[in-house]
């Protein structure tokens, strides 16, 4: 079957995702053009952003191994999210940064979530003061189908108005009256063009204050709260609420390197995370979240290990753990576990061509590689001891980013004298039978490869 011909990349977008590649990082632009298999993973959380869409809450846990492509798949999620009107917000938990802890810890996640929340203008990150504007933008449109001209002398009142209709039902939830106040504040500080109470407010909302104090004295008025470690998550589902009420489908977070959690030392500590994993997950599932999805990638260690991963806590570990009439083989994506499969050999090698038309996009040449040696490579890859189950995307595209880097610059050497004896162990015969038997056949396909 004939290739169509592959769409061309922007040169900004394919220089940094194939040297994100190269260097075993997920690539925050241009995830779609190497998305090979987990159609149905896909399929299951784009169904969660329709429940949030409609009002609902989700939350599910990406569990695979270190290079599996949980990060990847969270990217991938993100931009469909972004293209279908959402707000999106990420951040990798670290030591410095978890879901509950003393000195910051737990609000310095929030901050970064907020310092990546992205719409589908600004999907890098740092959408903040464009959402605000934008939402100040729509509420003149409103006044202005009213029949409230700009000129006119009740047209501030009438905006003003507008602004606290939409506040009104976030009053009564947790922080929503400072809420609320703090974000009346800024639309008056925007109208008015008061650029330092403007900037008080974004601290506020980014939850940048220390203390109280600090924010009074800066905003030039009193609030009951500050964005802390202890009330942080609140707030998040305050965004939620408000991205609805301001024209966006909803708020969807990810939350990446959660075996940190897992690596916590400190017992109560880390039963306090996940306790608060445990909050997200009856919000969310209970409907005390609306407009909110969570997305929480982690190892299978992070999930499964008893005594300190998340089934060391029985709260979660009845919740999250499988049924036992949930066998090996069969698929069950329903559930907030979804547990990321080894993509099979025809992805793998689908992957690989795909790649291979992105290098040679990218330097205006095609690689001195043939598709019988890029199906060598991946049977070197996949005869190494446990790569049936273990091989993962990431180390073998950087292994195979290295071979096309070394054949692009050393034009004096053959594919052969790169990988090396692996060429002469795997095609004499198959190991074990004295090199008398021919190799297996590779289960994927050289020709008839659809992507």
């Amino acid at each position: 079957m004939e290739q169509q011909e592959m769409q061309r990349v922007p040169k900004r977008i394919l220089t940094s995702l194939l040297a994100s590649v190269s260097a075993g990082v997920v690539p925050r632009a241009g995830a779609p053009y190497i998305a090979i298999g987990r159609t149905d993973e896909i399929n299951a959380l784009l169904s969660d952003l329709e429940t949030v869409n409609d009002g609902g809450g989700s939350m599910r846990f990406l569990i695979g191994r270190y290079g599996s492509g949980k990060s990847f798949l969270m990217q991938l999620i993100r931009g469909y999210a972004l293209e279908r009107g959402f707000l999106t917000a990420d951040a990798d938990l670290s030591p410095e940064r978890r879901l509950y802890g003393t000195g910051g810890s737990g609000v310095a996640t929030y901050r970064e979530l907020i310092k990546n929340l992205a719409s589908k203008s600004s999907p890098d990150g740092g959408a903040l003061p464009k959402i605000i504007a934008r939402w100040i933008a729509d509420l003149q449109g409103k006044v202005v189908a009213k029949g409230i001209l700009p000129e006119s002398p009740g047209f501030s009142a009438a905006l003003l108005q507008e602004a606290l209709d939409t506040f009104r039902e976030m009053e009564f939830l947790v922080g929503g009256f400072d809420f609320s106040r703090v974000l009346t504040e800024y639309y008056r500080a925007y109208t008015g063009g008061d650029e330092e109470r403007k900037s008080a407010c974004l601290r506020w909302l980014r939850g940048e204050y220390s203390t109280k104090t600090e924010a009074k004295r800066e905003l030039g008025f009193s609030v009951s709260i500050i964005i802390d470690d202890e009330n942080w998550y609140d707030f998040l589902k305050l965004w939620a609420g408000l991205a609805q009420r301001m024209g966006y489908r909803g708020l969807v977070v990810f939350i990446d390197e959660c075996v940190n959690l897992y690596k916590i030392s400190h017992r109560v500590s880390r039963e306090n995370n996940y306790e608060k994993i445990l909050s997200m997950f009856n919000d969310t599932l209970q409907g005390r979240a609306p407009g909110l999805a969570l997305v929480l990638g982690g190892t299978p260690q992070f999930l499964e290990d008893t005594r300190r991963g998340l089934f060391s806590y029985e709260a979660l570990r009845s919740r999250l753990c499988d049924s036992r009439f949930a066998l090996e083989g069969f698929k069950n994506l329903i559930g907030p576990v979804i547990r990321l499969r080894r993509l099979s050999d025809d992805e793998l090698f689908a992957l690989i061509r795909r790649i291979t038309k992105l290098y040679a996009q990218n330097y205006g040449s095609e690689p001195r590689i043939s598709q019988e040696q890029m199906a060598t490579f991946l049977q070197i890859c996949l005869d190494r001891a446990g790569a049936d189950s273990m091989i993962t995307p990431r180390e073998m595209l950087r292994d195979y980013m290295t071979v096309l880097n070394i054949l692009m610059q050393n034009p004096e050497i053959s594919f052969e004298q790169v990988i090396g004896s692996a060429v002469t162990l795997k095609t004499d015969g198959a190991p074990g039978n004295g090199g008398d038997a021919p190799a297996a056949n590779p289960t994927y396909r050289i020709e008839d490869i659809e992507f």
